[in-house]
């Protein structure tokens, strides 16, 4: 009996070896590229092309003498600096962002009830303060913006028969709506494509009458509009997020 049960035990001993050989063996959970994630601060420059639409309306005595609207365009350059949101595993991308950028939108014309005066309008900076939401196809990010817009303004008057001149300045608050593509080629560094449109409203403008009779007493009404287009390079604080392991 001993011998039959130590014989059993040798035999079990033996055997083990090989019935563990033939268990399966459980693979290590595969290892899933790590996702680009969109968060974190950034700080990046701009440059391109603008556009305002400027309409003028003097008042004088009650009465309004419309003079009609000029186009001026000109070049934009600039910076940005802002911040993203993206929770890991979503496509949707939340943020903020200040921009400021210098600019030559300058444009004027013949008045039309005074053929001697030349009225004109330059914006020279603008300025924008506005929140982001957008969709991220990982390196890729389409996105809308919209807040507030602010903008440097010089409004002349020039008569050609006098050679008087004259000019006011005003700085002008308003909305802005836009949106943009934008394209993450390295870690930390992305580029974009962006439109914004600006709604700046109308401002009120006094010019001393000793530029023209007509200006005496005259308020000159403007309004303004600014659509711009530009390119834009972005430095992302942060880099691609850890690796995500695959849980069973």
């Amino acid at each position: 009996m001993k011998r039959f049960f130590w014989g059993t035990l040798g035999l079990i001993a033996m055997a083990a070896p090989a019935l563990a050989a033939d268990l399966p063996v459980k693979a290590p959970p595969p290892m899933i590229p790590p996702m680009f994630n969109w968060s974190g601060f950034y700080i990046g420059a701009d440059g391109g092309w603008g556009r305002s639409d400027s309409c003028w309306t003097t008042v004088t005595e009650g009465l309004p003498l419309i003079e009609g609207c000029h186009d001026r365009s000109g070049g934009v350059v600039g910076g940005q600096i802002g911040y993203r949101w993206q929770q890991p595993g979503s496509h949707f991308v939340w943020g903020l962002e200040a921009q400021g950028d210098w600019a030559n939108l300058r444009g004027s014309r013949l008045s039309f009830f005074d053929p001697t005066l030349t009225v004109g309008t330059k914006v020279d900076a603008i300025g924008l303060f506005t929140g982001q939401f957008g969709f991220a196809w990982d390196t890729w990010l389409w996105y809308v913006k919209t807040g507030f817009a602010v903008t440097n303004n010089n409004f002349f008057v020039s008569d050609s028969f006098t050679g008087a001149s004259a000019s006011a300045s005003s700085t002008r608050w308003g909305g802005a709506v836009g949106t943009g593509f934008e394209y993450a080629f390295a870690p930390n560094w992305s580029v974009g494509f962006e439109y914004d449109h600006l709604f700046m409203g109308a401002t009120d403008t006094v010019f001393p009458g000793l530029v023209s009779p007509l200006l005496a007493g005259a308020i000159v009404h403007t309004s303004q509009d600014v659509d711009m287009v530009t390119v834009r390079f972005n430095y992302r604080f942060g880099g691609y997020g850890a690796p995500l392991v695959a849980r069973y």
